[in-house]
């Protein structure tokens, strides 16, 4: 649960439901109270997998969710900290773990490395700054902590097989949901 339309989604779902009373919902975590005699934990796994979100089982999967959460956080909802803090740091302080066995987990369970996910973010997040033409490449480039808008343009195009100016003709042809990529 990544963006502020899954949060909306989930309370459309869980208040419509006279069973849920929703304690809180936030990017990543939803808590609700019910009535074990009227519903059952696999109902609300099955209601949560039916509009496409997947409960965390174990602590590994808890630990790569909380990490995703915070590297979105960080790069998409704190305007400019990118270029302030280390991602290492801000992710290690957020979840209370060493970054090492943050990102060895993450890549046992999700097939790829921590840095090559939050470049993949910053991508995205460079694409949404572009479309909305508010900054330049330089500002974007730093509000993201990359040193240059040479090393922004390599690592754009070395993601998405096409330059910032190509991108700008055809924008839409190459969006990527948050949610999709470690699908």
């Amino acid at each position: 649960m990544f963006s502020k339309s899954c949060i909306q989604l989930l309370d459309v779902v869980f208040s419509k439901e006279e069973e849920f009373k929703i304690h809180k919902i936030s990017l990543g975590e939803l808590v609700i109270e019910f009535d074990e005699t009227k519903t059952t934990e696999k109902k609300i796994i099955t209601l949560l997998k039916k509009y496409g979100f997947e409960p965390v089982q174990n602590s590994n999967d808890k630990i790569v969710e909380l990490t995703k959460q915070a590297a979105v956080e960080l790069i998409f909802y704190s305007f400019n900290s990118n270029s302030l803090i280390r991602n290492s740091d801000y992710i290690s302080q957020k979840l209370q773990l060493p970054y090492d066995k943050i990102a060895k987990i993450f890549k046992k369970q999700t097939k790829t490395t921590l840095e090559k996910y939050i470049i993949a973010l910053k991508i995205e997040k460079a694409k949404d700054m572009i479309i909305s033409a508010e900054f330049n490449v330089s500002e974007i480039a730093f509000m993201l902590g990359y040193s240059s808008v040479h090393y922004l343009s390599n690592q754009f195009k070395k993601s998405t097989g096409v330059t910032i100016s190509g991108f700008k003709q055809n924008p839409t042809k190459y969006r990527v949901a948050i949610e999709d990529l470690l699908i």
